[in-house]
C-alpha cells in the first residue's frame, strides 16, 4: 500500500466537496455545502468526516483500546498480550501486526527523537530488547522495518536495499519463533518486491504461505501487488494470479473478490469515461465480489476491505444504491483501499459517500427506501 495513487475523483473533482444538488432525469450536480437542495449524507446517519477513523478498515475495539493505551504509556505489554491471544492462522493477526507496526512507524516520523526528546514507537523497541523471543514482537519488528523502508526511502536507492535487507532477517527470525505462523512469510512478500526476488525464490516464500494458510485474502492482496505491470509481472500474470485465486476459493472465502483487486491494480491513469467502468471486465469483477460479500462470514476480517473497494467501483459506475448497501456497513472506518492511498483518506470517503447519497436520492432514494 506503499504507492501514492492520483485517484481519478481528484482529477474530476479538483477538491472536496460534501454535498450534490438533485436535478430531474437521475442527474447529480455539485453545489456548495448547504444549499437547500443539496444531499446531505448525516440524515442517513454516517459519521462526519472529521470522526472518520483512518486507522482501521472496519471496527476493532480491542485493537484501537490496545494502541491508544501504548501510544499513551509507551508500555508494550497490552499489544504482547493481545498478539498472544489472537490465532496466527486468521486474517486478524495480520491486519494487527500491520496496525502495531505502522503505529510506531508513524510515530517515529512524527517524533524523531532528538537530545531532550524520546523518539517515537520507542515501545517497539523495549518490547524486542526485553522479550526477544516473543514471536508476536519479532513480527511487529519486521513489519516495521519494512514499512519504514518503504516510508523513509526509495526502491533501488542503497538506503532503501539496507532497510529491506534487515527487514528479510527480521522476518526469518520471527518465523523461527513461531514455525505455524504465516505472518513472517506474508510480510517477507513485501521485502520480495521491494528486492525484486527471482521467481524460484519468490516462488518458495509463496508456498509456505500456502502450507500455512492457503486461502488468506491478505497474503493473496500482498501476493498480487508482486505480479502487477509496475512490479515484477503483468496486467495478464495479476489477472491469471487473482482469477485463479477466485476460482480454488472455499465456501464463504473473499478470495472470490480478488479480481477486482487486480482491475483496481491496473486502472488507467486517465479513464474518466463512464463506460469505462460499466465495460464487461469491471462488471464481472464486481459481480465477483458483491458474490463474496454476500457468501462471506459477517465477522470475517477482510470483509470491510472487499466492500471499501466495492463502494468505489459501484460509485464510479454510478450504481448507487448499491454503493449505498456498501456503505451502511463501512462507514465510520477508511482504513482500506482505495483511500489509504490519498494525502487525506478521510476527504476522498466523503467525497465518494456524497456521490453515492446524491445518485442515490437523485434516483429515488430516502434515507426510508436503504435497507440495513
Amino acid at each position: 500500500m506503499e504507492i501514492l495513487w492520483v485517484l481519478m475523483a481528484l482529477a474530476v473533482l479538483g477538491f472536496v466537496l460534501t454535498r450534490f444538488l438533485l436535478r430531474g432525469g437521475g442527474r447529480i450536480e455539485q453545489v456548495t455545502p448547504g444549499h437547500p437542495d443539496a444531499a446531505d449524507p448525516a440524515t442517513y446517519g454516517f459519521v462526519r468526516e472529521e470522526e472518520l477513523d483512518i486507522r482501521l478498515p472496519g471496527p476493532d475495539q480491542d485493537l484501537v483500546d490496545v494502541l491508544d493505551l501504548v501510544q499513551r504509556t509507551q508500555d508494550y505489554r497490552a499489544a504482547q498480550q493481545l498478539l498472544a491471544g489472537t490465532e496466527t492462522e486468521g486474517e486478524l493477526r495480520w491486519q494487527r501486526v500491520q496496525s502495531l507496526a505502522g503505529a510506531a512507524s508513524l510515530e517515529m516520523q512524527q517524533r524523531p527523537g532528538g537530545v531532550s526528546e524520546t523518539p517515537g514507537g520507542q515501545w517497539l523497541r523495549v518490547w524486542r530488547a526485553e522479550a526477544p523471543k516473543d514471536a508476536g514482537g519479532a513480527a511487529v519488528h519486521a513489519e516495521f522495518l519494512v514499512q519504514q523502508a518503504w516510508r523513509t526511502s526509495s526502491p533501488g536507492t542503497e538506503e532503501f536495499r539496507i532497510i529491506m535487507e534487515e527487514a528479510r532477517d527480521a522476518c526469518g527470525q520471527a518465523a523461527l519463533l513461531a514455525p505455524g505462523d504465516p505472518v513472517p512469510y506474508i510480510v517477507e512478500l513485501s521485502v520480495a518486491r521491494g528486492l525484486a526476488y527471482p521467481q524460484p525464490e519468490f516462488e518458495q516464500l509463496w508456498l509456505k504461505i500456502l502450507d500455512r494458510a492457503p486461502a488468506h485474502m491478505g497474503a493473496h492482496l500482498a501476493a498480487l501487488h508482486h505480479w502487477c505491470e509496475k512490479w515484477h509481472g503483468s496486467r495478464k500474470l495479476a489477472y491469471s494470479f487473482a482469477e485463479s485465486a477466485a476460482t480454488r476459493a472455499p465456501q464463504g472465502s473473499l478470495l472470490a473478490a480478488m479480481p477486482l483487486f487486480a482491475v483496481f491494480e491496473h486502472l488507467p491513469e486517465v479513464n474518466l469515461v463512464r463506460s469505462f467502468y460499466q465495460s464487461e471486465v469491471v462488471t464481472k469483477a464486481i459481480h465477483g465480489a458483491l458474490f463474496a460479500v454476500h457468501a462471506a462470514r459477517p465477522d470475517d476480517p477482510m470483509l470491510a476491505h472487499v466492500r471499501h473497494l466495492l463502494v468505489f467501483f459501484l460509485v464510479r459506475s454510478e450504481r448507487w444504491s448499491e454503493a449505498m448497501t456498501q456503505l451502511i456497513h463501512v462507514d465510520g472506518h477508511v482504513g482500506a483501499l482505495p483511500w489509504a492511498l490519498s494525502a487525506d483518506p478521510a476527504a476522498e470517503f466523503a467525497t465518494y459517500r456524497a456521490l453515492a447519497v446524491g445518485g442515490y436520492e437523485a434516483n429515488g432514494g430516502s434515507p426510508a427506501t436503504l435497507p440495513h
